[in-house]
């Protein structure tokens, strides 16, 4: 059995990548400063800052595969203009590319996207299929607020993001709902933005009917559905009061969680709630809580751990840390039989 983390973001890139960013904002802020003409980070420089962080702690943790994508609050698609968008972008994307090639039996690479508030998510359809059917990626990460915190885009059930969604069914790609840093100093990036934007795109499938339209189009919701799990109840509630199907044929044939919740009871609640179907495994390391619990002495975001504790069956096992995500995300199905895995 295949252990594939689902959820993995190159947090740990070179300062490189890091300065050609500065570069960009500073030109935001005088444009008698040039703009980066392109990216200086060696192979080398890209080996260290992988093998001593994401490598180390996949083969320490027992993994052996994670879906990578570039960090997910540097995304921050509310800064600059779109042309400053889509060159970020690009480069963020052609680096987990080269994270790829030079470790192809541990990454498979997921892509930004260069969407910008305002500005039609059509824009951002060249780069998945450049992603896709040029460097070989297996899935997008789908902001729904590039306005970092303010909410100024349309529901994720409305036709202005159908254009792009009809590209997804035709690669046959999944996206996972990820917002970016957050520039309203009302929600915390990553303890109060990240788990709004679980939890709201989640209630937006319940409310539309998104899924009728596009009966193939497949979502992961991370962080471990957000605040859904915890008030399933709720959820079913409003579904049977809005005349919606069961929230099993509605929303769940087409959306999955995964199981970035960092202490064992919100696992086992997650689990337990939860269809084993609907369930991959990931960590999102090394991410949003880096630290060592003190009341295990493990790190917070060793998930596996957690759900080795659950006393799984070896059929439930195999769907979670493997299964689910070869089914959810069949270009990666498809990668590991060509590496006879």
């Amino acid at each position: 059995m295949l252990i594939i983390d689902c959820h993995g973001h190159y947090t740990t890139a070179p300062a490189g990548l890091q300065a050609f960013r500065d570069a960009q904002t500073a030109h935001l802020k005088d444009a008698s400063k040039p703009l980066p003409a392109g990216l200086s980070v060696s192979d080398d420089e890209i080996r260290e800052s992988i093998e001593s962080n994401q490598l180390k702690l996949l083969k320490d943790r027992g993994a052996d595969m994670t879906i990578f994508s570039p960090r997910a609050s540097a995304m921050a698609h509310h800064v600059g203009t779109e042309a400053i968008s889509q060159a970020w972008t690009r480069v963020c994307n052609d680096t987990i590319k080269r994270v790829v090639d030079l470790y192809p039996h541990n990454f498979i690479g997921v892509c930004q996207l260069p969407q910008s508030p305002g500005v039609s998510i059509a824009n951002s359809i060249e780069e998945l299929e450049r992603c896709v059917t040029e460097l070989g990626f297996v899935g997008c990460n789908l902001n729904p607020d590039p306005s970092g915190g303010h909410w100024t885009a349309p529901p994720l059930t409305d036709k202005a993001w159908y254009p792009f969604y009809e590209k997804m069914v035709e690669l046959d790609v999944p996206a996972m709902i990820h917002v970016s840093g957050s520039c309203n100093h009302n929600f915390h990036a990553t303890g109060a933005h990240y788990i709004n934007a679980d939890t709201t795109a989640f209630m937006q499938f319940i409310e539309g009917d998104l899924f009728k339209d596009f009966p193939a189009l497949r979502f992961v919701i991370p962080h471990g559905g957000g605040a859904v799990p915890y008030h399933w109840g709720r959820y079913r509630g409003l579904a049977d009061m809005m005349k919606k199907p069961h929230l099993r044929d509605h929303v769940m044939k087409n959306v999955y969680f995964d199981t970035c919740v960092y202490h064992q009871p919100g696992i086992d609640l997650l689990f337990k709630v939860i269809d084993i179907d609907n369930i991959l495994f990931g960590s999102e390391m090394v991410g949003a809580v880096r630290g060592i619990d003190p009341e295990t002495g493990h790190y917070f975001d060793d998930t596996k751990r957690y759900l080795d504790n659950l006393g799984l069956s070896e059929e439930n096992r195999r769907k979670v840390f493997e299964g689910n995500a070869r089914r959810v995300y069949p270009r990666l199905d498809t990668v590991l039989k060509a590496q006879g895995r």
